[in-house]
């Protein structure tokens, strides 16, 4: 799979130095070149594409702000960015705008090696959970049994009957697993991730917490409990609970 990409810094020489990189690796295809955000936007309209080398601090429009007005495309995925910086305290501000990777100059072509290659397999993890085509009405397509997660630059795929419940911290997710003791943490938010998940299969009890029905070892008027955890029920969520609880009685 080929990436079609650009490169955006200000400095001439940073331009040319990752124009370079771009070129004489195999799996990417360097389509543009942009010593301002302000140009990359523009020539972002005329052309998509899938990958994005920018630098941060920048005259007129800096990369992160670029960033967090790329057109997020059919799906809500646009181009993935992998930002290129002399200034490391940027760091968390490219996470939260979904970057990729964030390299810090100087860096060498291993380095620069190690982020695309990222951008490869996060490529590569898309296409393979596109949206499937539209099913004549007499076919019904297989039901997914998982989700991919944002998980430090990566995309993890969870699935959905390794799940025991799922905590809401702020901007954070905590996914608690079967499988795993420390649970995985994820940038997005419990309502998105609600959005996600089968409802035959999750129920939302309380404003922080999601829990896999499936999961529950043992049940009150106001609380589950799920292996040695218990999570209460919020007022907010008891009337879809106690139906719920009905079928347990």
């Amino acid at each position: 799979m080929t990436l079609k990409c650009i490169a955006v810094d200000d400095e001439p020489l940073a331009l040319g130095l990752i124009a370079a990189f771009i070129e004489q690796t195999p799996f990417l295809q360097l389509v543009g070149r942009y010593s301002s955000a302000v140009e990359a936007l523009q020539g972002l309209h005329q052309q998509p594409v899938d990958l994005v080398f920018l630098d941060i601090q920048m005259p007129d429009l800096s990369g992160i702000e670029l960033a967090r007005v790329l057109d997020k495309g059919e799906y809500g995925i646009g181009p993935r960015i992998i930002f290129t910086t002399a200034f490391s305290q940027y760091a968390l501000e490219g996470y939260k705008v979904d970057a990729l990777d964030y390299l810090v100059k100087p860096f060498n072509y291993v380095d620069f090696l190690k982020a695309a290659s990222k951008a490869q397999a996060y490529a590569g993890l898309l296409h393979k959970a596109a949206p499937a085509p539209v099913l004549p009405p007499a076919v019904t397509a297989p039901e997914e049994e998982y989700l991919f997660l944002k998980v430090e630059y990566q995309l993890v795929r969870i699935a959905f009957n390794d799940i025991l419940y799922i905590e809401g911290l702020k901007d954070y997710v905590k996914v608690h697993l079967e499988s795993e003791a420390k649970a995985i943490l994820s940038l997005t938010s419990l309502k998105a991730l609600e959005e996600k998940l089968p409802a035959r299969k999750f129920m939302r009890i309380h404003r922080s917490f999601i829990v896999a029905l499936d999961k529950i070892s043992a049940v009150s008027r106001n609380r589950v409990q799920i292996g040695e955890t218990n999570i209460a029920v919020s007022d907010q969520y008891k009337e879809t609970f106690n139906q719920f609880l009905s079928r347990w009685t």
